[in-house]
């Protein structure tokens, strides 16, 4: 599902109409304006001015998956909460022995973590576009190659294969989940995380700035229901689909409503605000307690055949 031309929606191919624009208050890498649309039939959201020309120029030097981020405490707590979400979903593997393949995992952070999580993990390997993850990811016994989920190759077969918040940065989705359906070894599952464009948080901030956008880095932003009508004529199948916490959304959201009004801190970044941790624990816990009566702002989808 490829975007397509004069803003029509690259799910179920409706035109779209105008939901927000937005520029790039995380990172300020580009200063340009984006116009988002909201498709009236399925309710994705997606950007009309798809900068794929730009890569190098919208993902900067200190993104954060390309970033080290061990030992910061914000970190710290995501990675053992996150560590017991998939001894969860690992442990309903039976193979003897794991490979994972982490698709833009930069410096395998999450490797590390899933690691922790289950010994059988042997064979690691990230896909990444930033080359100068390399270095760091090698360091930590992780196979790197430097490439786009597009152009990369390889006859091996993975039992785990991680698509964490990168769906929603490419233009065709769909043809993504099912390169990395054919990597998948017998039994394996793919694990996805990507936003919801049906969350509280996107409504309330949809006018000031809503995080979950991550301007201009995501393209398609997902509801529950259009992300079951994109798999629909897929040969994989959703196992599971839960709504998690979306904190980042919330702190972006939050902290750049601040600038505007200039209360609290200004700095060049959103990312380098000093209230970022204590905000992103704020928002997480938020999330957590209200999770049980509605749809939080990022989901976790597990796929097999």
């Amino acid at each position: 599902m490829l975007f397509q031309p004069n803003g029509i929606c690259p799910i179920c191919t409706t035109p779209g109409e105008v939901w927000c624009t937005a520029r790039d208050w995380e990172y300020r890498a580009v200063s340009d304006c984006y116009t988002y649309l909201r498709c009236p039939a399925c309710q994705t959201l997606f950007i009309k001015e798809v900068p794929q020309q730009t890569l190098q120029e919208i993902y900067p030097g200190n993104y954060y998956s390309f970033s080290q981020n061990a030992g910061r405490s914000i970190f710290t707590l995501k990675n053992k909460w996150d560590r017991l979400f998939y001894q969860s979903i690992l442990k309903k593997i039976t193979a003897e022995l794991l490979s994972v393949l982490d698709i833009g995992g930069g410096t395998g952070e999450v490797l590390d973590v899933l690691k922790n999580a289950d010994k059988r993990i042997g064979y690691t390997e990230v896909v990444d576009i930033d080359s100068n993850s390399k270095a760091a990811a090698e360091k930590k016994g992780h196979v790197y190659t430097h490439a786009t989920i597009e152009s990369y190759q390889t006859d091996k077969k993975f039992d785990v294969i991680l698509l964490l918040n990168i769906i929603e940065h490419i233009s065709n989705p769909a043809q993504m989940i099912e390169k990395a359906g054919s990597m998948l070894a017998d039994g394996g599952m793919i694990i996805i995380k990507t936003p919801n464009a049906d969350s509280l948080d996107a409504r309330l901030f949809r006018k000031s700035y809503w995080g979950g956008l991550h301007c201009p880095r995501h393209w398609i932003i997902f509801t529950d229901d259009s992300f079951k009508q994109m798999m629909q004529p897929s040969r994989l199948k959703i196992k599971a689909l839960k709504f998690t916490q979306g904190a980042p959304f919330w702190t972006y959201s939050v902290l750049n409503l601040c600038r505007k009004k200039d209360i609290l801190q200004r700095k060049k970044n959103l990312v380098d605000h000093i209230f970022f941790a204590p905000l992103s624990i704020f928002f997480a816990l938020l999330d957590v307690l209200r999770s049980p009566f509605g749809k939080t702002s990022q989901m976790f989808v597990i796929l097999s055949r």
